[in-house]
């Protein structure tokens, strides 16, 4: 006698029941992800928001974190208190923000430096990656800067000097990894010639001791050494853009004084964790903006030398594609002067 033919489950199931998540159920979870991230950027920011700075206090990150935190905290309804955590070229701070909850409540002021802690870096403790771009601010003039009794009065005569044999010119950077520290690899690529780095906690410090008279070079950016230099403390020789900055129209270019490699700017761009929801991402990046369009941030900035970013350039896909593409360009230059951090 035959038996019965094998039941078909399919004959009574639906389709998608036979799938280990049916579609109905994935359908669900997705939607429900969904509302729940629309219903956190509904409430977002339920408490205070910490927005970490890894240099100290006075220097030119610190400068532009605490002039954007006032028109955020407006703009969100809650405080946005800076915090300070030096060392290791920023990278202790930007560890400390990382391992941070991905929910907006703590925010990264970044730099420059966050291009190139990738490929300096060789061994670090937490992924340098794992950060959601929230909102280019601005791009930022760099200056070559000299103690004011320097013997050179221009960047030619810099040069000359600092290319004599057993010459030896100390440099003050903010520590491996700042903008200063990019700069003055960039400055001694373009020279041919070493310098002796002096590393400092931050950029503050390192202005300093050069309006002290204790270094004699500096590389550091507009919006820390712009007011020194109208003051007459330090001398600056060149900035390192295509053309001459209006807040320092008396400073001529790297290019006009022989240097023509040398050309960069710095850059400050705000941070959320990485897998922050994308509805708290755009609400960051809404309150940056409306920071950013304060008369007196504007002012700020533009005395500075760093007016803020405007147009397409403003969006959170902007600042990342200017990210990577600054990791980019970084890399064969760090990788060239082989110095790295451990």
């Amino acid at each position: 006698m035959l038996g019965r033919p094998p039941i078909d489950p399919r004959v009574f199931l639906p389709e998608d029941a036979l799938h280990p998540f049916p579609a109905r159920i994935l359908l669900g979870l997705a939607l429900g992800l969904g509302l729940a991230a629309g219903a956190a950027a509904q409430t977002f920011p339920t408490r205070p928001i910490t927005m970490i700075v890894g240099f100290a206090p006075g220097g030119p990150s610190d400068v532009i974190a605490r002039l954007v935190a006032p028109g955020m905290s407006a703009e969100l309804g809650q405080p946005v208190v800076i915090e300070n955590v030096p060392g290791a070229g920023g990278t202790i701070g930007q560890r400390r923000f990382i391992e941070s909850r991905p929910d907006g409540h703590t925010l990264f002021k970044g730099s420059i430096g966050q291009a190139t802690v990738p490929t300096l870096y060789r061994r670090l403790a937490f992924d340098p990656l794992a950060m959601e771009a929230v909102g280019l601010v601005n791009e930022v003039p760099m200056t070559v800067v000299v103690r004011r009794g320097f013997p050179a009065a221009t960047l030619a005569e810099f040069v000359a000097i600092a290319r004599r044999e057993n010459t030896r010119l100390n440099l003050g950077t903010a520590g491996v990894g700042s903008t200063s520290h990019l700069c003055g690899l960039l400055l001694m690529s373009a020279l041919g010639a070493p310098l002796t780095e002096v590393p400092y906690r931050g950029s503050a410090l390192v202005l300093n001791d050069l309006v002290a008279g204790n270094v004699d070079i500096g590389c550091d950016q507009s919006t820390n050494t712009a007011e020194q230099i109208r003051a007459g403390t330090i001398r600056a020789l060149g900035v390192s853009t295509p053309a001459r900055v209006e807040a320092l129209p008396g400073v001529p270019t790297t290019e006009e004084g022989g240097l023509a490699e040398m050309r960069m700017s710095g850059w400050n761009m705000l941070f959320a964790p990485g897998g922050t929801p994308r509805p708290v991402v755009e609400r960051l990046n809404r309150a940056l903006l409306a920071a950013m369009r304060d008369e007196t941030v504007i002012r700020r900035m533009t005395e500075l030398g760093a007016p803020p970013v405007t147009g397409e350039r403003t969006t959170p896909e902007a600042a990342r594609a200017h990210w990577m593409g600054e990791i980019a360009r970084w890399r064969p230059l760090i990788q060239g002067a082989g110095q790295f951090a451990d």
